[in-house]
């Protein structure tokens, strides 16, 4: 062999860093190295501290299937989501690996693209796996199969309800809060006539967002005509096919408020197609408020559902099912708020004698730029 090929090869295999090589550099034994990689909370802190400096300094990359023998656990969290497509999901899905590998465990990811089979299908891969436990941020699974988990003590969280059985947590969105505050803030502007474009309503989140938008407009006493609640499918092309439903009508709602952004999203490429102008004409209210919304123009006003807040329980709650001695582990439901986010897709009603005057102050400053 010559000496440039066994140089390569040299490179090619580095040397193995063991166990022993942190305990020596850390000055400890390899029991402590072992329970400190392990993340024992009874290591002393300042010890596992020193512990995870030498397994940095020398390289050493703990065997997590070694680990999960010795413990019983793998370290692992499994994540469901609905979609991909929609970019709350992904989103979410950054939010959670980020606080749950802060916290020392690793995650595997699936979607379901709303199809129950496919989460039954998840969930036994996940199982597979060895994960220590599966946060369900979609529909549900069978009642059937929750059953098995539960049987066999394993963690489960769900968003907005889950079966009353053992070690299920709940994370409960406060759906009704923002949107009483988006209809409230479309009522003082003083729209009258607000349509509701809703997600699809097999969801049970879909159906909570219309069931609180009714339920705000009656508050404040506004009726709200069959028309004026449209069906959609949270997605893009769903948000155009409705609003070119509401634009066929004999008269066009001054506001629309859509079960979330990518509805929007889409509401607002359908007018733009038309002579009817945003927020001139008619406002636009979103829910979810991804990133982008703040980017679109004009910048949409929507309904704040925070990932963070929403991935940070997520991970907190599969901990407390998770390890025994987690200071929450008796709490079995984690309360995610919402809120109001006003951006500039939402306006005075056209006609309006504030809209007259903002009108006139338009062409006021368009004629001053000339």
């Amino acid at each position: 062999m010559s000496t440039s090929r066994k140089r390569a090869s040299k490179r090619l295999r580095p040397a193995v860093v063991s166990i022993r090589d942190v305990a020596e550099r850390a000055g400890v034994s390899i029991a402590t190295v072992s329970r400190a990689a392990n993340r024992i909370p009874t290591v002393d802190p300042e010890l596992a501290k020193r512990v995870w400096q030498a397994i940095d300094e020398v390289g050493y990359l703990p065997n997590t299937q070694a680990r999960a023998l010795v413990s019983g656990r793998s370290r692992t969290l499994g994540l469901i989501v609905s979609e991909i497509t929609n970019p709350f999901f992904p989103e979410l899905v950054r939010e959670f690996e980020n606080l749950a590998v802060a916290q020392g465990y690793e995650v595997l990811i699936g979607s379901t693209n709303y199809e129950s089979a496919r989460t039954e299908s998840l969930i036994h891969r996940m199982l597979q796996r060895n994960v220590d436990g599966v946060a369900v941020m979609t529909f549900g699974i069978e009642e059937e199969l929750v059953q098995k988990l539960v049987e066999r003590e394993f963690p489960l969280v769900f968003v907005d309800a889950g079966p009353d059985l053992p070690n299920i947590r709940v994370v409960k969105v406060n759906y009704g809060e923002g949107i009483r505050q988006a209809v409230q803030h479309l009522a003082a502007l003083g729209h009258r006539g607000i349509a509701f474009i809703t997600g699809p309503l097999r969801l049970r989140s879909a159906a909570a967002r219309r069931d609180a938008f009714l339920k705000s407009m009656a508050e404040l006493g506004l009726t709200v005509p069959a028309e004026h609640i449209v069906k959609g499918d949270h997605t893009m092309e769903g948000g155009m096919g409705a609003m070119e439903h509401l634009i066929a009508l004999p008269e066009l709602p001054t506001a629309v408020l859509c079960s979330n952004d990518m509805t929007a999203i889409g509401v607002l490429h359908a007018l733009y197609k038309t002579t009817h102008s945003v927020p001139q004409e008619i406002s636009v209210v979103g829910f979810d408020d991804i990133h982008l919304a703040q980017f679109m123009l004009p910048p949409l006003t929507t309904v704040q559902m925070s990932c963070k807040d929403l991935a940070a329980a997520a991970v907190e709650a599969l901990r407390a099912g998770i390890e025994r001695d987690h200071a929450k582990s008796s709490k079995m439901e984690w309360h995610i708020p919402t809120r109001l986010v006003v951006r500039q897709s939402s306006a005075f009603p056209r006609g309006t004698l504030p809209a007259l005057v903002e009108k006139a102050a338009r062409k006021r400053r368009g004629a001053g730029a000339k």
